[in-house]
Parts: structure tokens; C-alpha cells; sequence
């Protein structure tokens, strides 16, 4: 499978990024919703410019090659801004397109086989709800977490929410970033920053809001230490 601006995006492949460290410093970690691939970069664009520090693209109805094409411009983008880039689910496209690393679910590739494949620094997320399923992510290899429902999501109704507590709970037991996932926005996000949660994805509240770039900046400043 190519799509143009592949070759170009596979040479560029970690040159001269810490995606660790950046990972790291990571506050706003922006989730693409199901949407026009046009829409999906406007609203990248405009997260990138409100100062998220990591764009995940998620598109479950999407053809493979047009998934790719839409990756290879999300990851120009992040490029340019010094932002980190993670496609969801998809290990071989995450790879054609450059990208900084992928996030697999249970059904998806395991965590140590998307090890083996991938390159140095790349970065492998993974989900979890509770201490137990952290751990056992982190130790097959995974780079950071996504723990939730933080709070009620229409995204994912079958889960139930552990609330900024079980994030908390996820964040004690590993020693990777975690990121709080589920229903986050300005309206709860404080219930977050008073556990000390500093690290948040969100989707709706920024895909929904008049003005993504100024709901990006607002929410990144609510999570400064």
C-alpha cells in the first residue's frame, strides 16, 4: 500500500526527535473524531495552533489507503509544529506515514509484536481502566497509558467510569505518562489538576466547540503545573 508522500514520509523517520522527552512534557493529547478527512485536518490545524502537544488519528470508517493519505497530512502538520503524531490501531500505516508511534487496543496487534517491528523511539500507547491491566501494558512494552472513563462519555457507553480517582489509581501504579480519557472538558477538568492529573486526551470538547484553537489553548493552560 503507498500513497504519495510516503517514500518522503518513511526517510524522515526519527531524525533528530526525542520522542520520549516530548512524551514526557506531553499536557494536551488531541483523539481526531469520525469525520470528512478535510474537517480532520482543519480541525489538527487548529489544535496544533491552540498548543496541543499530541494529535491521535482515529478514523474507524475510512478505506486503509485513504486512512494513509489522511496520515501522511496529519503528520505534516504535527511536524511543523513540533508535535508528536500517534495513529490508532493501524501499526503498518503509523510506520509508512512517519508517524512518532501508535496506540493499539486488545483486538488490535500485542503490544510485543508492534515492539518488535518498530524501530527506536517509537512510541506504543495502550489502554487501561484499572492498576492491574496498566501494569501488564507497561511491562509488554508500552510507552504511556490512556486510563478511563474519567468521566460519563456518550463515545463508549459500555465502560464504566472510574472517575478522576481511577485515573489517579492507574497513574500510582506505573511510572509511564498517563493520560486521563472519557468526557474531559473545561467544565471538569479541575477535578482532574486537584489529584494532580496533568495529562489529558480529548475529543468532543475540542471537535465540538466553536473554536477549536482557542478551546485547545484555554484547556492546555488549565494543566500547566
Amino acid at each position: 500500500m503507498a500513497a504519495p508522500g510516503a517514500q518522503e514520509a518513511t526517510g524522515e523517520r526519527g531524525a533528530g526527535v526525542d520522542t520520549h522527552a516530548r512524551l514526557e512534557a506531553a499536557r494536551l493529547y488531541v483523539i481526531t473524531p469520525d469525520r470528512a478527512p478535510e474537517q480532520v485536518i482543519d480541525l489538527a490545524r487548529a489544535v496544533l495552533r491552540g498548543g496541543a502537544d499530541v494529535v491521535q488519528l482515529r478514523h474507524k470508517a475510512l478505506p486503509r489507503l485513504g486512512l494513509l493519505e489522511l496520515a501522511l497530512k496529519v503528520r505534516a502538520l504535527t511536524s511543523a509544529a513540533g508535535a508528536l503524531f500517534i495513529v490508532n490501531d493501524h501499526l503498518d500505516i503509523a510506520l509508512i506515514a512517519a508517524a512518532d508511534g501508535v496506540h493499539l487496543g486488545p483486538d488490535d496487534l500485542s503490544i510485543g509484536a508492534a515492539r518488535r517491528l518498530a524501530h527506536e523511539g517509537f512510541l506504543i500507547g495502550a489502554s487501561a481502566s484499572n492498576p492491574d491491566a496498566a501494569r501488564s501494558a507497561v511491562d509488554a512494552g508500552a510507552d504511556y497509558v490512556g486510563s478511563g472513563p474519567a468521566f460519563a462519555t456518550p463515545v463508549k457507553k459500555e465502560k464504566g467510569v472510574i472517575g478522576p480517582a481511577g485515573v489517579k489509581a492507574v497513574t500510582a501504579a506505573v511510572e509511564v505518562p498517563v493520560f486521563a480519557i472519557g468526557g474531559i472538558e473545561e467544565a471538569n477538568v479541575a477535578q482532574l489538576t486537584a489529584l494532580g492529573l496533568r495529562r489529558v486526551c480529548a475529543i468532543r470538547a475540542l471537535a465540538d466547540a466553536p473554536d477549536p484553537e482557542k478551546a485547545a489553548r484555554r484547556l492546555r493552560a488549565m494543566l500547566i503545573d
